[in-house]
C-alpha cells in the first residue's frame, strides 16, 4: 500500500487524477471503474477541468460503476447513474455505450451480475479501480460480514445505510432497501486501486484497514493483499495511524 497524506480534498483529488490522466493517456482504450459519493468529486472536477484542457481525451475509454440502488429508475435524481452524468459522463468526450452503470433493476439479478462481472473480464478487467470507504469499513456497498464476497451480487441494504440515505429521498418509502454491488473479489480484481478518505469520521475505518487484521469484518483490509494500491487522506483521516 502506498499512503499519502494531503492537506484537503482539493489535494487529494489533483493526485488521484493525475494517476487517472497518466494512464488514460498511455493507454487510451484504459478501463475505469469509479465510484460514487463526496469522495471522488474533486477527483472528478480535476479530470473534467484537464479535458477542458486538452489534455486528455476519454473517446476510447470504457468506464464500469461499482454499484446502483434498486427499486429507482436510472432517471431518478438519487441514482448513480445520474450522479455519474452530471458530475462527470456529460462533461467528457466518453461514449455512452462504453458507460457502464449497473442496472439496479434486472428481470433476473443472478443473471445480470454474472453478466456484469463477464463483461468486465471481456473489456480486459479493469485497469484503475476508485474507491471511497465507509465508517464501518465498507467498500462499495459490501458491509462488515462473516466472509468476504466475491462477484458483483444484489445486497440487502444495512439499516444504518437506509437510515443515512433518507435525507435524499422525499418520503421514507423511496429510500431503496436493496442495491446492485461488485463483490470484494470484483474490486480487488482490479490492476490498480485508488482509495480516497477524508475526515475524522473515517479514521478508525482507515486505522483498521492499513493496520488491523485482513478480515471481513474490515471489508476494506482485503486491500492489504493487493500489490498496486494508493491510499489518498487527509490529516483527520490518517489521525489514528
Amino acid at each position: 500500500m502506498e499512503v499519502k497524506i494531503f492537506n484537503n480534498s482539493t489535494e487529494i483529488g489533483n493526485a488521484a487524477a493525475e494517476i487517472i490522466i497518466n494512464k488514460v493517456n498511455s493507454k487510451n482504450d484504459a478501463i475505469l471503474g469509479l465510484a460514487t459519493g463526496a469522495s471522488p468529486v474533486p477527483t472528478y472536477k480535476k479530470i473534467i477541468e484537464e479535458y477542458n484542457n486538452g489534455n486528455v481525451s476519454f473517446k476510447d475509454v470504457k468506464t464500469f460503476n461499482l454499484d446502483e440502488y434498486c427499486s429507482i429508475p436510472a432517471s431518478d435524481r438519487n441514482s448513480y447513474y445520474t450522479f455519474m452524468h452530471e458530475n462527470l459522463f456529460n462533461h467528457i468526450d466518453i461514449k455512452e455505450e462504453n458507460v457502464h452503470v449497473p442496472n439496479g433493476n434486472p428481470e433476473n439479478a443472478e443473471e445480470y451480475c454474472a453478466a456484469y462481472d463477464e463483461s468486465i473480464v471481456a473489456a480486459g478487467g479493469i485497469d484503475i479501480q476508485v474507491l471511497g470507504i465507509g465508517r464501518n469499513g465498507h467498500i462499495g456497498f459490501n458491509e462488515p460480514a462473516d466472509e468476504f464476497t466475491a462477484g458483483t451480487y444484489k445486497v440487502k441494504l444495512t439499516d444504518s445505510t437506509i437510515e443515512a440515505n433518507k435525507i435524499y429521498f422525499d418520503h421514507e418509502e423511496d429510500v431503496p432497501r436493496y442495491a446492485i454491488t461488485m463483490g470484494v473479489q470484483s474490486i480487488i480484481n482490479a490492476k490498480e486501486i485508488i482509495l480516497i478518505a477524508e475526515g475524522k469520521a473515517k479514521a478508525q475505518a482507515i486505522h483498521d484497514m492499513i493496520k488491523g487484521e485482513i478480515s471481513p469484518a474490515c471489508p476494506a483490509s482485503i486491500l492489504q493483499k493487493h500489490n498496486n494500491v494508493h491510499i489518498f487522506i487527509d490529516k483527520d483521516a490518517a489521525s489514528l495511524l
